[in-house]
């Protein structure tokens, strides 16, 4: 009868250190946990200075309204659009400041090909993916907001 009742009370305290285990370390785990990043990805593909004066508005604006350090901005840019990334681009002066705000830029390395672009022919700084359709798929499939201007 003793030992029975010693592992009963061994059992419940067990059980209560446990459990005060499991009370303790939930709030703590609450609070270090990383807060969800705001993660957006543009599709640019007009040729159309207007199309990406507004794209680089929305980013602007993305990074004011929720704070530079709480967003991931990248702009894919793929078909006509990937004009706008030549060295001779019109608005090559606000990607730059767009780039040094901390947007990804990107170009489509098929369009490139397509249209006989050579990475020198390009505005310092952008970034290149293989393919801009399947880039802007697989950001949406990992939970990437997504806009078209």
């Amino acid at each position: 009868m003793r030992i029975t009742q010693t592992l009963r009370t061994s059992t419940a305290v067990a059980w209560m250190v446990a459990s005060l285990a499991v009370a303790v370390a939930a709030p703590v785990a609450a609070q270090s946990a990383t807060p969800v990043q705001n993660r957006v990805v543009m599709q640019v593909s007009d040729n159309d200075p207007a199309k990406w004066n507004l794209a680089l508005n929305n980013a602007r604006n993305l990074q004011a309204d929720l704070g530079a350090n709480n967003v991931q901005i990248e702009i894919v840019a793929y078909g006509p659009g990937i004009s706008m990334l030549k060295s001779d681009s019109v608005v090559g002066n606000r990607i730059g400041e767009a780039l040094s705000s901390g947007v990804r830029i990107e170009a489509c390395e098929n369009t490139m090909r397509g249209q006989k672009l050579a990475k020198s022919d390009m505005l310092n700084g952008i970034g290149y993916v293989g393919a801009g359709v399947v880039e802007i798929m697989q950001k949406q499939q990992q939970g990437w907001a997504y806009l078209r201007p």
